[in-house]
């Protein structure tokens, strides 16, 4: 049998099962870049694929590939901080200077590296196909090294940059004005706005293997949206707090209970609840072993 007719027949297999089979490369491949959407089970298949890559990784690959997200991510801060110094005070400056929060999500999900917020869907999908303890503690193995490394990149580039005279004045306030607004709402409203960040980048995770060679322009809108709503994000807003505690404008305490807390259980539940559950429920019954 040739290539092409394993190919057909795999296919036919597939379809007769409903989508019982894993996903072969020629699949993969065509999940982005055919003339139609994927359907829902090739995207999930694709994404939990890479979950189980992920969830097999050794911890210091794990650690450097969270670390280099952390210290990526600092570049959102930086360059919206640059946008904002050099655009004059108007209602229209957000608008314009959000697009600088894209930069670090732009480096860290096009250079595959592990960023927090994205594992919320792509390390839960494995144990919600399985419904396991060995693939619960592997997310949860994966989630605390993963979150560990990303806030230890944070704290590093926030700490670079408070370099006394590093910046110009201009762009100096304007870190620190960032940075304050990080910590202006109380817990509850910070949560609500973090499970809605949350939700956007896992949603942006979702619909990535469907994208093709929108991938860019979707990161982009999707974390603009996050920027311009100003949801609060995990690893981004840590950076800013960051800075703030590095540059007295909060405490540690501030760090952990005015932000970190309530931005971690809102990212947590908007990329595992409202995503990565509704995503997985509608296809259960088509995923391999289920019936």
């Amino acid at each position: 049998m040739t290539a092409a007719k394993k190919s057909t027949a795999k296919r036919a297999t597939n379809e007769d099962n409903k989508g019982k089979q894993t996903l072969d490369e020629e699949q993969r491949k065509d999940a982005g870049t055919g003339p139609t959407p994927p359907e829902a089970w090739v995207i999930h298949e694709v994404i939990r694929e890479d979950g189980e890559r992920e969830i097999r990784r050794s911890l210091s690959s794990l650690g450097w590939s969270g670390f280099g997200a952390g210290l990526s991510m600092g570049f959102s801060f930086l360059t919206l901080a640059e946008l904002r110094a050099a655009l004059p005070a108007a209602p229209w400056t957000h608008l314009l200077s959000s697009f600088g929060y894209t930069i670090g999500f732009l480096i860290a999900v096009l250079g595959r590296q592990q960023l927090f917020t994205e594992s919320t869907l792509t390390a839960v999908l494995p144990f919600l196909t399985r419904l396991d303890t060995k693939s619960f503690l592997a997310m949860l193995r994966l989630w605390v090294v993963v979150l560990a490394t990303n806030l230890l990149g944070t704290f590093v580039f926030a700490a670079v940059i408070s370099y006394p005279n590093l910046f110009h004045t201009d762009v100096a306030k304007a870190l620190g004005d960032v940075a304050s607004e990080a910590l202006r709402d109380g817990f509850v409203i910070m949560m609500m706005k973090a499970v809605l960040s949350g939700w956007l980048i896992a949603l942006m995770v979702w619909l990535l293997p469907g994208a093709g060679p929108a991938r860019l322009f979707l990161i982009i809108i999707l974390t603009y949206v996050v920027a311009v709503s100003q949801f609060s994000h995990m690893i981004a807003g840590s950076v800013e707090v960051a800075y703030a505690v590095f540059n007295g404008k909060a405490s540690v305490s501030d760090y952990l209970l005015r932000f970190a807390l309530p931005t971690f259980l809102g990212n947590t539940i908007g990329g595992v609840s409202l995503v990565a559950v509704l995503n997985h429920a509608p296809v259960r019954e088509e995923l391999p072993g289920h019936g």
